[in-house]
């Protein structure tokens, strides 16, 4: 958990001075049970008014100071705490950018928003709670004993015999206690998991009438979480009505034996108040302490996941310095490449070998789970191959800086993802200096035009989570020209015409060859959106069963014949 101070250093001063405030409200603390004995064995006992008005009012002026160092030491921890938060959680972030696909699946998304959100919340409390209790709980309970003794040594054994009592009660529900506290950010996680599931399958949970099922597996989960914290609580109840049995046990003891020393004049009446003062302040002290660890149990737990992100190492380094492309090369190259996601999985790819050239048209095809996506995910290089190596624009991509070669390439994935905000400020992700005129002219080669023209905002539409507001064809298109308006060097079209009509899909491929000047990939299971292209990649298996022109592949593959006449009984139907 320390090794996450490192980004609290900013925070040195709030850090220092916040504890030593608190301390100086603990020092005053203690001392007013003294005054308060004075106040009623000196001024109250004997009748003396004019010391009971100084005792009070040196009571008073110890409150008031006490008071402004605990509002000083609550805004440093304030500060500090919400600093440290912000800068540990932007590290993480930038963290996770760093990361290849590869470790992106490996962690999941689902962990990585708990432990965004949730573990750095648990991290800042425990600091706010390091600056504004750490030192006072302990110099509380310990003072209160020394004070104690000052008084009289012998009522300060009462205090040494109950610690041990409380210790041994804190101790037992600590114990059974933190395991509770690890399952439950457990079961957070899964609960996490289980509601982004059933949010982004909402669709599919209906279309298979498992409304129910899945309701019932939500409640299953919530439930358990709420047994696992009635049982937490349930343990830590224990903590209150035992520490006041202990502090009423403490309270009788040194009344009962306090009581002889003042008849026989070795105490007097306040300094017995005074001893039943500190008893309250130890054991609340020691409450409070009880609830420090398992604070920081659970902040420890939490440091221990953010810790992991951070060690994570990037399997994708990025120390490449290429940033222009060679006019003479060809814009794709693939030599015999390898790839699988993990060391234990299978080759997704094997020896895969293509050359696509400036300005063509390369299609990509294959039955399902072939490896497409897979292929193109290698170029941006979204993942690194096992084998092989991959040339973009003459050069090998790992030679090339990933802003630079991503920037020359514009993606357009299967699924249309869209932001929140308006149509003209999801297109100027493509280009953040994108004016109104390019954008309707990329909207125009995506064939989106005329339907965002019917809008009665027009660009200044606003786009809902993911773009429900419109239709899976329109978020296709508004993808696409997302990719356009920043005229790439290579446009990846990873089946992302699949919710086009025939018309829509051959005016589109249309204006990408009559508007654009770069290579185009266009991955479809749709043949028909294929045919232009200069060459063809059949995919199997992870591997290139045949390439060629779609006349060429008519004449030599069999598989792909079978394609054809698939598709071609397909459309008779319809």
């Amino acid at each position: 958990m320390f090794q996450l101070l490192r980004y609290a250093k900013n925070y040195r001063k709030e850090i220092i001075l916040g504890p030593f405030f608190k301390f100086l409200e603990a020092v005053f603390e203690l001392i007013l049970p003294l005054f308060m004995a004075r106040l009623v064995d000196e001024g109250i006992a004997q009748h003396n008014q004019e010391k009971v008005i100084e005792m009070t009012i040196a009571m008073l002026g110890l409150s008031l100071v006490g008071l402004i160092c605990a509002l000083i030491c609550q805004y440093y921890a304030s500060i500090a705490s919400q600093g440290f938060g912000t800068v540990l959680r932007n590290r993480l972030m930038e963290k996770i950018n760093q990361f290849s696909h590869q470790e992106l699946n490996r962690f999941g998304t689902d962990t990585l928003i708990t432990r965004m959100t949730n573990d750095i919340n648990q991290m800042q409390g425990a600091l706010a709670m390091l600056i504004r209790l750490v030192v006072r709980a302990p110099f509380l309970s310990i003072g209160s004993v020394i004070m104690a003794f000052y008084i009289d040594w012998q009522m300060g054994l009462i205090f040494l015999i109950l610690l041990p009592l409380f210790c041994l009660i804190l101790f037992l529900i600590i114990h059974f206690s933190i395991p509770l506290y690890k399952m439950i950010q457990q079961k957070l996680d899964q609960l996490n998991q289980l509601v982004t599931q059933n949010l982004s399958g909402v669709r599919v949970i209906r279309a298979f009438a498992r409304t129910k099922t899945e309701t019932d597996h939500f409640n299953k989960e919530t439930e358990e979480i709420s047994r696992l914290n009635q049982n937490v609580a349930n343990i830590s109840a224990l903590l209150s009505p035992s520490t006041t049995l202990i502090m009423n046990a403490g309270v009788v003891a040194l009344l009962y034996f306090g009581g002889f020393k003042v008849n026989i004049g070795h105490l007097e009446q306040g300094q017995i108040l005074a001893l039943i003062n500190y008893m309250n302040q130890m054991l609340l002290a020691l409450i409070v302490v009880s609830n420090l660890v398992i604070l920081f149990t659970r902040a420890a737990a939490s440091a221990n996941r953010i810790n992991e992100v951070f060690a994570a190492d990037p399997t994708l380094l990025d120390f490449g310095t290429v940033e222009q492309t060679a006019e003479q090369a060809p814009l794709v190259v693939f030599d015999n490449v390898d790839f699988r996601y993990t060391e234990k999985s299978g080759l997704a790819l094997q020896a895969v070998s293509f050359t696509l050239e400036k300005n063509k048209i390369l299609g990509i095809t294959g039955v399902t789970g072939s490896g497409k996506s897979t292929l193109v995910n290698l170029i941006p290089r979204f993942y690194d191959t096992d084998a092989g190596a991959i040339y973009f624009a003459g050069s090998n991509v790992k030679d090339w800086s990933l802003d630079n070669l991503r920037s020359a390439i514009a993606l357009v994935p299967q699924t249309a993802v869209l932001f929140s905000g308006t149509i003209r400020e999801n297109l100027q992700w493509g280009k953040p200096d994108a004016t109104d005129e390019e954008c309707w002219a990329a909207l125009a080669t995506a064939q989106a035009a005329e339907f965002v023209e019917t809008l009665s905002e027009g660009l200044d539409t606003v786009i809902l989570e993911n773009g429900k507001n419109f239709s899976g064809g329109q978020r296709q298109r508004l993808t696409i020209a997302r990719a356009l308006i920043r005229k790439p060097k290579l446009l990846i079209l990873d089946d992302s015409l699949s919710a086009l009509d025939y018309q829509t899909d051959l005016e589109l491929r249309q204006a990408l060859k009559r508007d654009l000047n770069c290579g185009v990939i266009i991955i479809s299971q749709r043949l028909r959106s294929l045919q232009a292209a200069e060459t063809i990649l059949l995919m199997d298996n992870g591997k290139i069963a045949a390439q060629g022109r779609h006349e060429d592949l008519l004449q030599t593959s069999e598989l792909y014949q079978e394609l054809v006449e698939s598709q071609a009984e397909s459309e008779a139907l319809q």
